[in-house]
């Protein structure tokens, strides 16, 4: 991709960016799970599936999802509450506390679902684009909102450091 030339062209990139943002923040309205709830889910799900074995702490959950320690808290008591995870004392270390999917729970696998229709119904808006070179823009993106929002944070620290 190019540099960005001038104002309308960064205006024009500002609108698409927000009426995603704002798009996506509507159809993540989730009816029985709150939307950190559904992070932690797909973290946990992910997770399961790529490190068969591995179990992640609430510290693991906030480093990926950046939820502060605080509002993770809270959101995994309420997952504990409505029985979607459960929390393993490490046996090793009494002192780590692993996190897992219940499999008796179906809320997860109920809002995942529909979460899918939405992918499949925006991969059939992109018919004929790669849609591997759609992800790697995405990921792109991602990934460059990420490092801004660190970046900031940085700043953050040292203003008030």
């Amino acid at each position: 991709m190019g540099e960005i030339k001038g104002r309308d062209e960064r205006e024009q990139l500002l609108s698409a960016w927000l009426r995603i943002t704002s798009n996506i923040s509507q159809l993540q309205r989730f009816d029985d799970l709150r939307y950190n709830e559904a992070v932690i889910c797909n973290l946990l799900m992910k997770n399961k599936m790529e490190n068969p074995g591995t179990m992640l702490t609430a510290t693991d959950l906030c480093r990926e999802s950046h939820i502060m320690k605080s509002q993770m808290n809270r959101t995994l008591q309420a997952m504990e509450e409505k029985g979607i995870v459960r929390r393993h004392r490490s046996t090793e270390d009494r002192r780590r506390v692993f996190m897992e999917l219940r499999e008796d729970s179906d809320l997860y696998d109920k809002q995942h679902a529909r979460v899918l229709r939405t992918v499949d119904a925006l991969a059939d808006r992109l018919e004929g684009l790669d849609l591997t070179q759609v992800v790697a823009v995405l990921d792109a993106v991602s990934e460059a909102a990420e490092d801004l929002v660190a970046e900031d944070r940085l700043e953050k620290a040292r203003a008030t450091a």
